[in-house]
């Protein structure tokens, strides 16, 4: 059975994250499209789960008092879960039913930058095709494909999450 103080701060802060991720969707989508295959906005995210995790796991060990690796992995794994499915729900409605013609846009882009970084690593014409002609079957922004990047971001943040717990676990007292 999970202590109630893993599950309420996993929630609580699973719905923090998943909002800010949403806000920060709507504010890339509300500025500028370009937003979205700009390398750099890659990097804040995770950031902001980094700091985010570190904040959730220094409060519930404190809370707690002794904070065991399977706790410390179980409260990020409620909180990660969560926020992915909020945001990608949230991404999932803005770009299949509010703006569908914003997942066009965005995909065009996202080909582009493809073909503009593959010619810069001196990628053969013939595989940028390929690649170019993979990406316009698959656009991101699909539902179907927002559900598998889904799954994709659980599996990564999941071994931020290992990662982080390991900091975090409690000394044993027997060391």
């Amino acid at each position: 059975m999970i202590n109630e103080v893993i599950k309420k701060n996993g929630v609580t802060y699973g719905v923090i994250l998943g909002v800010i991720l949403s806000l920060f969707t709507a504010t890339m989508y509300a500025i500028d499209l370009n937003l979205f295959v700009s390398g750099w906005i890659g990097s804040i995210k995770f950031a902001v789960y980094v700091i985010i995790g570190i904040i959730l796991l220094t409060k519930t060990k404190k809370e707690i008092g002794f904070l065991s690796f399977k706790d410390a992995f179980t409260t990020f794994f409620i909180t990660t879960l969560i926020a992915v499915i909020i945001s990608t729900f949230f991404s999932i409605v803005l770009f299949n039913v509010i703006d569908p013609e914003a997942r066009t846009t965005i995909g065009e882009l996202l080909v582009k930058y493809m073909a503009e970084t593959l010619q810069k690593f001196g990628t053969p014409a013939s595989k940028i095709n390929e690649a170019i002609a993979q990406m316009k079957e698959n656009n991101p922004f699909s539902t179907v494909e927002q559900l598998k990047a889904l799954i994709f971001s659980i599996i990564g943040y999941s071994i931020l999450g290992l990662i982080l717990a390991a900091f975090f676990k409690s000394k044993s007292t027997q060391e």
